[in-house]
């Protein structure tokens, strides 16, 4: 069993030919609404590799929750520890995507804030029976710590969007998957630009006992007892990255619950999350018949 602890969003996606610079206008195409939330996300990903998976996360009570619930439902998530909130909205996401995939976020938490070390007591048997328990940073930072104080099997920390963390947090966590700038964030340094620079920064860290990089086209990078493995990406005609971090996540979270090698797992969820990106939407991932 895989638990998520995280957001879940509705997200409102603009396709435009570039992205708007500081107090720029351009005009898009027809924008699309769909299901989002980096816990929503991750937990749809793991759900559609095959593995058990339930989501911990709070709702609106509002015309949007239905969407969230819908595509939680269909990828057969189970979402007893989904809390409806009276009198809050559901969280949003408000995302310009340009020609080629890249992407710009801006993300409205609404009923997310709301989530607290209250749910995470009330999930306790929950986290403390997951193989895998994955959160990550779109949530308070108390029912974060929560989550990873409550939970028995492996801790995987998305620390996104960025921020610093306390080191008491971090060295309870097993394997920590941030991106280039996040790792920046975390470490102090600027964002690294190539691979042996996000290693360095990744074996310095103090806590976590393993660091995933995820580095976009140049693949993801695993660092175990300060020794660095690149895992090169395959070529794809990307048209959205939305979510392609949260597709990663979900795959590595299914691939370490079936007690996988962490290069193992991380070359397992390369290839989900280089799928994803061919495909619009934050719950585009693949499903285990199509990898096959």
């Amino acid at each position: 069993m895989i638990a998520v602890v995280g957001s879940c969003n509705v997200d409102f996606v603009v396709p435009v030919a570039v992205l708007p610079g500081p107090g720029e206008t351009v005009l898009g195409r027809d924008h699309l609404r769909m299901p989002g939330g980096k816990g929503a996300n991750q937990s749809v990903a793991a759900a559609k590799l095959g593995s058990p998976v339930a989501f911990v996360g709070c709702v609106g009570d509002d015309a949007l929750a239905p969407t969230i619930l819908s595509a939680l439902d269909g990828a057969g998530v189970d979402t007893s520890w989904l809390r409806r909130v009276p009198d809050a909205p559901s969280g949003i996401a408000l995302i310009t995507v340009a020609d080629g995939g890249e992407n710009t976020i801006a993300v409205s938490p609404g009923a997310n804030a709301r989530l607290g070390p209250a749910d995470i007591e009330a999930a306790a048997g929950l986290l403390s029976e997951a193989a895998v328990t994955l959160v990550q940073l779109e949530i308070s930072l108390d029912a974060v710590a929560a989550a990873v104080r409550t939970a028995r099997g492996r801790v995987v920390l998305n620390p996104a969007p960025a921020r610093s963390l306390p080191a008491e947090l971090l060295a309870s966590v097993d394997v920590l998957v941030p991106n280039r700038s996040e790792l920046g964030v975390l470490a102090g340094a600027p964002e690294p630009t190539t691979p042996d620079e996000a290693a360095a920064l990744a074996a310095a860290l103090d806590g976590p006992a393993a660091v995933v990089v995820t580095l976009g086209a140049d693949g993801a990078l695993v660092v175990e007892d300060r020794a660095a493995t690149h895992v090169p990406v395959s070529q794809v005609d990307a048209i959205d990255a939305t979510g392609a971090g949260d597709a990663f996540c979900g795959a590595l979270a299914d691939a370490l619950a079936r007690a996988e090698p962490l290069v193992t797992a991380t070359e397992w969820a390369v290839r989900v999350a280089g799928i994803s990106t061919t495909r619009w939407g934050a719950q585009s991932s693949p499903t285990r018949d199509e990898l096959s």
